[in-house]
């Protein structure tokens, strides 16, 4: 157990906030960071699963908006970063909150007409495409191949209006492989979180707007409101502060083919929480593009 010995006189609740977070690193370096990954992709994959059961009364995009405010709104209270930015900073910072708003709102309006499991399947090949982004070798071919056998096999199982939500999905995973870029970009010109907050609350004032326009006074409702707290924490808190613990710990090639097991654990999630069940063939596509992910960062060069 962790005990802050505080000022309760002088301390604001901010500070307060802040002592917390400051024990927290200690309680989860105790917990192996194997197990920190997959308990950082479960939090998401059933934070998802969470936010759609939200859609019928928010709206995905009124989802989205809860989501980025309240994440903004913790990384902001833990970082309190400066509004004055310089100037070079600046289009990086804005660039990352377009594509965090973008991916989002994409992704959610895709989980509105398929199933959990295939949207993350799909918007998957982002992140895939990053990593065999510039390779000449057969061996990231044939990921990249088998990765796309498995797309295929999902858009033959989809009906027509389905398939808008598989588009939606690869539009999402576009942004999340430009997301990836961008988060490199960031972090060399921050070494803290500062840079993330401000981007996240650029996101949110983003999605706002649609969200509001999509949810209307709904968002206001303190169920919704409650709810939208718990999505922020599962889906952006919890898993970012679990991943970048794990990475101090383990390499990065590790913790890539832990992350690539998240379309399967998006799958059980949404069978388990959304009783959507998938087909055979559904399955069987899922693991191809686990395995391609898996396949190519195993087999990853030293130095890519």
């Amino acid at each position: 157990m962790v005990v802050a010995h505080v000022d309760r006189a002088r301390r604001s609740p901010s500070s307060w906030f802040g002592a917390v977070v400051s024990g927290t690193p200690r309680l989860v370096g105790a917990v192996p960071p194997t197990a920190q990954v997959l308990v950082g992709i479960v939090s998401v994959q059933v934070g998802a699963a969470l936010a759609k059961q939200l859609f019928a009364v928010t709206g995905s995009s009124g989802v989205v908006t809860l989501r980025l405010f309240f994440a903004a709104a913790v990384l902001l209270l833990i970082w309190r970063p400066s509004l004055r930015v310089a100037k070079q900073d600046l289009p990086v910072i804005i660039g990352y909150g377009v594509v965090l708003a973008a991916m989002n709102l994409l992704f959610y309006l895709s989980l509105a007409r398929i199933p959990l499991g295939i949207a993350v399947t799909v918007e998957f090949l982002g992140p895939l495409s990053v990593a065999l982004l510039g390779s000449r070798r057969w061996l990231d071919a044939l990921w990249a191949l088998l990765a796309a056998a498995g797309v295929a096999m999902l858009a033959q199982t989809l009906g027509g209006a389905d398939v808008i939500g598989l588009l939606l999905a690869l539009a999402a995973g576009a942004c999340w492989a430009a997301y990836i870029l961008l988060s490199a970009r960031l972090g060399s010109q921050s070494d803290d979180g500062k840079g993330l907050a401000l981007a996240m609350a650029c996101a949110g004032l983003i999605a706002a707007p649609v969200g509001i326009v999509d949810a209307g006074t709904a968002l206001l409702s303190p169920t919704v409101l409650l709810a939208g707290l718990g999505v922020a924490l599962m889906s952006s808190v919890i898993p970012y502060s679990l991943e970048l613990e794990a990475l101090r710990s383990i390499p990065p090639r590790v913790f890539g083919v832990l992350m690539s097991l998240e379309p399967a654990v998006a799958a059980a999630a949404g069978l388990v929480v959304l009783h959507e069940a998938l087909t055979p063939n559904q399955w069987v596509a899922i693991c191809c593009v686990v395995a391609a992910s898996a396949g190519a960062i195993r087999t990853a060069r030293p130095d890519v």
